[in-house]
């Protein structure tokens, strides 16, 4: 038996509830319409709205979207400018909806933890609309409403902020030092980690794996069938 099984039965030994990133974890919400496409329509927007010096030069080829929304939120914070601009990318998240790839293992771990009798919640830098659409056309929503705390008007309060993990953790009574969060970005690390709950961060290439690292997780893993066997008890 591996020092990680150990580590992973440990983990969820104790978590009474457990958080799950959305994009990443549970789907690829952008795997039928790039996410560097969206950025790049985001930056054509604001260029078509006199605005193409609202971005510094490296950013107009930045392939995130949610980094180029925050960029022009720290620039124009709360304005409408940046609230047309989130409404944009809430829109893009709804389209991406129907060409969604499942995560492999996401909707067993998903239904065999809730079954197991854990709490289970999403936190998210996506708007709650699209992220309660995808679960509903997978049969997950009931896992997991009402507990979906995605994007709020308040960019500052984004991953890396804790605010979406406090928000989880206070609407369902929860322990931190009882709460795992699932996460595949080091904004959920470090969300997680600012919040006192244990992470398990999920690296689908070695990018990912090499971020997470980086920014200090500990427990990894390439896949989230690790995870499954270990709930269903079979390592």
């Amino acid at each position: 038996m591996t020092g990680a099984t150990d580590d992973l039965r440990e983990l969820i030994d104790i978590a009474h509830c457990v958080l799950f990133d959305f994009d990443g974890p549970v789907c690829r919400l952008f795997a039928g319409r790039s996410a560097e496409k969206v950025a790049e329509e985001q930056v054509r927007w604001l260029e078509e709205q006199g605005l193409h010096g609202l971005l510094a030069a490296g950013m107009r080829d930045e392939p995130d979207p949610y980094v180029v929304l925050r960029a022009v939120d720290r620039r124009h914070p709360r304005s409408d400018l940046v609230a047309e601009l989130e409404a944009r990318l809430t829109y893009e998240e709804q389209k991406a909806v129907i060409s969604a790839w499942p995560t492999p293992y996401a909707d067993a771990l998903i239904r065999t933890w809730r079954a197991t009798g854990a709490r289970l919640a999403v936190a998210t830098n996506n708007a709650p609309g699209p992220v309660a659409t995808y679960l509903t056309g997978r049969g997950l929503i009931d896992c997991f409403a009402p507990h979906i705390y995605g994007r709020t008007q308040n960019l500052r309060l984004l991953k890396p902020d804790p605010y979406c993990v406090k928000r989880a953790l206070a609407a369902m009574g929860a322990d931190p030092s009882r709460t795992l969060m699932v996460g595949d970005a080091a904004s959920d690390y470090l969300a997680a980690r600012d919040a006192g709950v244990h992470f398990v961060g999920y690296a689908r290439n070695d990018r990912k794996m090499r971020v997470l690292r980086e920014i200090g997780a500990e427990l990894i893993v390439p896949s989230l069938k690790p995870l499954l066997d270990t709930l269903k008890g079979e390592t």
